[in-house]
């Protein structure tokens, strides 16, 4: 009894296998930003001794097109080299919005292995006359394929095949033997022949990877919360979105990128949350802007108290002339006075006597929001078009992130849906995650779609947690698909690192977020030190959840010069507008913590000291890695404080820093050779 034979049309040789980067085989792409390159390794071998040809095929596959200027869509491909050990690699760059594509191709090369075997035997001396007619063969079905190639491929055509015959006819002909080999082993023959390679016998990678390629401020940004409720001029007058736009100028010249607000829209009143989570409000408290929905609408509707739609659009254009974007907070939830309560109950979760669930966390109790029901029977598609079309509604209010709230508490498969979908229309919008859960849902969000992720960071304080948990998420493959988005302290999270630590706590803090990660953010207060907490918790005593709090934003004591100073700093230094090249480095004190980040053409150096302690002054000696930095070999180098304009020549590995708590509690050290 015979086997069967491969369904292959034909043998292929080659074996394209561990194809990196990607992400769970293939089921998710990885992630990138225009400008970017992806850096492609693959192990590519085939049995014997011939050589191999591979290259890396890419395109863009998906991304909106006006019809006057549509997408090209057609593949492209670059050479692989070796990188030893049967490892291979290429790069290519991402320049378009959009799902791009890439896979890895490999054939034996026949004229390569060809030309290999006829070098070798001409300069042992050996009689090589049947190889260069063998040769002369490869060359005339090369002018075959190059006569046929099509318009737009390869360079062809007859003037290339008639070429190529005249050089099958030099290798049948009686010239010299010498000059019919030096014809057969010239670098021009090679790249005709490389240009229209029998592919016949190619071997694919078995999966198509993908990459989503957003802009670069999914990469990189900071990011500023603030309630523009409370930007009225007293406790007894609620902001508007006027009030609020009056605040651009002092945030943009902070340096932000981003004014984040929650959510806008209005209020239910039943079982409104009174001041510091009360259960009853009085007749003049604005609740919590989470609670959503209620007579004057939705989702899709503003608070009245705020403004109307105009106004909302009128502060997205002053922030926009200010070079500041507008995030919103996407809450997917509802008071019990949204309009959705009783237009589609089927939407909520009932109890078996009828009466609909409120949220719970417990012992927390959240009577003002009722939680969607994802997995309804009657009318879970509806629900999912409903959320989508709340996306899409503040889209063409001019919004492009959206900031969303405790996504972990939605079906992952809804948020691979809507995104994949806001996307196909609107390659240009950002989602960030804000899931303080598990490692494990937090890492498949951020797969199935959102571009940045909450983290640990708020908690991670001494020198080893902050080294343990960064290298973590810098690990080669987490940071293929998890950008982090490190805010110093939320609404929700006033840590205690802040409470206690006083003025130079806040400095520390950020400081680490603005150069730990290339995006960062922080809640409005964080440049006034605000620090009293409810006792025993990291809830704000008088929380801006549940009352209008109105500030004087130059109060004695601010650290509004600092935090612009750091701003300046990232937007002018290349090295901290990306993640993937931050690493640690030795210190003999465990108050210090140094690390850095570095271009790969060594353009922007940047090394980082946080003296840990904001208790009081720390010293001791920071190792340099100069050969990471190019700095081996020299005599010395100059660390340029950012900071304070300071300059300081080092000349060793070893160098000694001194940091008081309260004048110059860090160093972010430009590296000049």
């Amino acid at each position: 009894m015979r086997a069967p034979l491969p369904p292959d049309d034909r043998p292929r040789r080659a074996v394209v296998d561990r194809v990196w980067p990607q992400v769970d085989g293939g089921r998710f792409p990885i992630k990138r930003t225009t400008g970017e390159r992806v850096a492609v390794t693959a192990d590519v071998f085939v049995d014997g001794h011939d050589r191999l040809a591979v290259v890396l095929r890419y395109r863009l596959a998906e991304a909106p097109a006006s019809p006057q200027i549509p997408a090209d869509l057609s593949w492209r491909e670059t050479p692989m080299t070796p990188a030893g050990n049967d490892r291979w690699r290429a790069s290519f760059m991402v320049d378009a919005l959009g799902r791009w594509e890439y896979t890895v191709e490999a054939w034996v090369d026949r004229f390569a292995s060809w030309r290999e075997e006829l070098s070798k035997k001409f300069a042992a001396g050996l009689d090589v006359g049947g190889e260069l007619l063998e040769g002369a063969s490869l060359i005339r079905r090369a002018a075959e394929r190059a006569r046929r190639a099509p318009k737009g491929g390869p360079v062809g055509g007859p003037p290339l095949a008639d070429w190529l015959v005249g050089r099958a006819l030099l290798l049948e002909g009686p010239d010299d033997m010498d000059l019919k080999v030096a014809a057969a082993l010239a670098d021009s023959v090679s790249a005709a022949m490389s240009a229209h390679a029998d592919r016949s016998n190619a071997t694919r990678y078995e999966r198509l990877l993908g990459v989503t390629v957003e802009r670069p401020r999914a990469r990189f940004g900071a990011w500023y919360e603030f309630f523009p409720r409370s930007m009225g001029p007293s406790p007894e007058r609620a902001g508007t979105f006027a009030d609020a736009a009056a605040r651009l100028p002092d945030i943009a010249a902070m340096g932000f990128d981003i004014v984040y607000l929650p959510p806008v829209h209005p209020i239910g009143r039943s079982f409104r949350k009174g001041p510091n989570n009360a259960l009853t409000a009085g007749p003049d408290d604005p609740g919590s802007p989470w609670a959503i929905g209620g007579p004057e609408g939705g989702h899709t509707a503003v608070d009245p108290g705020l403004g109307d739609l105009a106004a909302f659009r009128h502060f997205v254009g002053t922030a926009r002339r200010f070079g500041l974007e507008v995030a919103i907070d996407i809450a997917f939830q509802a008071s019990p006075d949204h309009p959705w309560v009783a237009e589609h109950p089927e939407w909520f979760h009932h109890r078996p006597d009828g009466t609909i669930k409120y949220a719970e966390n417990p012992p927390k109790k959240y009577q003002d929001i009722y939680p969607f029901h994802f997995e309804t029977d009657e009318g879970w598609r509806e629900l999912w078009q409903g959320l989508a079309d709340v996306v899409f509604f503040w889209i063409e209010q001019g919004v492009r992130i959206f900031r969303v709230d405790n996504p972990h508490t939605k079906p992952f498969r809804f948020w691979e849906w809507l995104i994949a979908e806001v996307r196909r229309h609107h390659a240009d919008t950002i989602f960030l995650a804000e899931a303080f859960t598990r490692p494990k849902p937090m890492c498949y969000l951020a797969k199935a779609g959102f571009s940045q992720s909450y983290t640990y960071f708020t908690w991670r304080n001494s020198k080893s947690e902050i080294t343990s948990y960064f290298t973590a998420l810098a690990r080669e493959r987490v940071r293929e698909y998890m950008r982090p988005n490190l805010f110093a302290n939320t609404p929700d999270i006033l840590p205690g690192y802040l409470q206690s630590g006083g003025k130079p706590a806040f400095i520390v803090r950020l400081v680490l977020a603005a150069t730990l990660g290339a995006t960062y953010g922080i809640y409005s207060g964080f440049e006034l030190c605000e620090n009293q907490a409810v006792p025993g918790s990291e809830e704000y005593l008088d929380s801006e959840k549940y009352q209008l709090r109105p500030r004087d934003w130059n109060r004695p004591g601010h650290i509004k010069e600092v935090i612009a100073r750091v701003n300046q700093i990232r937007r002018s230094n290349q090295a901290l507008h990306s993640d993937d090249t931050l690493r640690f480095h030795d210190t003999d004190n465990d108050a210090l913590i140094c690390y850095s980040k570095v271009t790969p053409d060594l353009g922007s150096r940047i090394l980082i000291v946080v003296n840990l302690d904001p208790g009081g002054a720390q010293q001791g000696f920071v190792r340099v890695p100069l050969a990471e930095m190019g700095l081996a070999g020299l005599p010395s180098f100059i660390a340029h404080d950012l900071l304070t304009d300071e300059a300081f020549t080092w000349r060793d590995e070893w160098n000694f820093v001194r940091l008081e708590a309260g004048t110059r509690p860090a160093h972010i050290l430009r590296i000049e050779s």
